[in-house]
């Protein structure tokens, strides 16, 4: 097939870019990753009131825009691209597809209209110490007494989860692994911010005894709707991951042409045109990747689960490999603190590891694909 963005998502993808480019400069993104709340209030209020990037894959019923997952991925791209310091992952992916695809009306329509407003954030509680992302990593306990619930556990890596006024929690019944919705504020809730390698994307290990919850969705269908999420969690990781590497690759790219040594610019050495062209060749790989994936995704086809776990091991290792790589062009200063490099090399770690590392997903896709 052909792919190619329409006019008006590459409008959107340009209005994006420039909001980011003022709001999420370098300075912003080392300001914001040394707080704990790891975002500015402002800015995820411009977000929502001026671009409505939170709304954009909420249906109109539940106060959103209504489009599908191509324009959410070109956002991403660009948030990728820009480092963007918010709880816009956790809350317009992650929290938005759960409520969206487990069927709960009454959920959606409590919730969505506040995320899609920028009120809410919101995010989701999966993985546990084990660090599986699989159903037999999910050991949280939900317990029934006549129509409440009760929750006890603990969650960890959980994204923006100390900040978050709604966290979706997979627990288990007796039915079977089962998603709950827990107010920021419950009581009997513990949220820990996390020290990470990556302070650009804050994590939260939440501890649960006796939590009340809501049920969201039915009762032991749980996994089969954090499946689904998950699959899109990975192909809107792997437009992320696209968006970093691309940013690398021109940060690469600009400095071997004007970085002078032995009275020539180093880009004209071999050795420095063949890193260059190797990372041309794996980023623009992960473009298609992550863009046939996105497609996937908006057709909600059969192909989704194998090309989502195609796309996040490739564009995983792609992006990881280009950072890398900037570096080494880079030098001396590649490595220093003041420089750039180190944040996006630590932000390719961090997501190539979220939500199962290359290894893992390639294991996954084996299975998908029947091999």
């Amino acid at each position: 097939m052909q792919f190619a963005f329409t006019e008006e998502q590459e409008q959107l993808r340009s209005f994006v870019r420039q909001f980011l480019e003022e709001k999420s400069s370098e300075e912003a993104v080392r300001e914001l990753m040394e707080t704990e709340s790891g975002y500015d209030d402002a800015v995820w209020s411009q977000m929502a009131e001026q671009l409505g990037l939170q709304s954009l894959i909420i249906p109109e019923e539940f106060g959103g825009q209504g489009f599908g997952w191509v324009e959410l991925v070109v956002v991403l791209e660009e948030m990728g691209r820009a480092l963007l310091c918010a709880p816009f992952f956790s809350t317009a992916v992650l929290a938005t597809s759960a409520l969206l695809l487990s069927d709960d009306a009454d959920a959606a329509g409590e919730y969505l209209p506040k995320m899609a407003s920028g009120e809410l954030i919101a995010t989701v509680a999966m993985t546990e110490e084990n660090g599986r992302w699989d159903e037999s990593g999910v050991t949280a306990t939900a317990t029934q007494g006549g129509d409440a619930w009760t929750l006890s556990g603990a969650k960890h890596y959980v994204l923006d989860g100390h900040t978050a006024g709604l966290i979706i929690v997979a627990a288990r019944t007796s039915a079977g692994v089962s998603l709950f919705a827990v107010d920021g504020d419950a009581a009997g809730m513990t949220r820990t911010p996390l020290a990470t390698m990556d302070q650009t994307r804050k994590q939260a290990k939440i501890e649960l005894a006796d939590t009340p919850a809501r049920l969201v969705g039915t009762d032991g269908a749980g996994w089969t709707t954090m499946e689904r999420v998950l699959d899109r969690a990975a192909v809107g990781l792997a437009a992320e991951q696209v968006g970093g590497a691309q940013m690398v690759l021109d940060m690469a790219v600009e400095y071997a042409k004007v970085r002078v040594q032995f009275g020539r610019p180093i880009g004209s050495f071999q050795a420095i045109k063949h890193k260059c062209a190797d990372m041309l060749l794996e980023v623009e790989s992960a473009k298609s990747a992550a863009y046939y994936a996105a497609w996937c995704a908006s057709e909600d086809n059969d192909e989704l689960p194998a090309m989502a776990s195609l796309a996040k091991s490739y564009c995983s290792e792609a992006y990881f490999n280009a950072t890398a790589e900037n570096i080494q062009i880079h030098g001396g200063i590649g490595f220093t603190w003041e420089h750039p490099a180190h944040l996006y090399f630590k932000r390719a770690k961090s997501s190539e590891l979220l939500f199962g590392d290359p290894t893992y997903h390639r294991e996954l896709l084996a299975q998908r694909i029947g091999i």
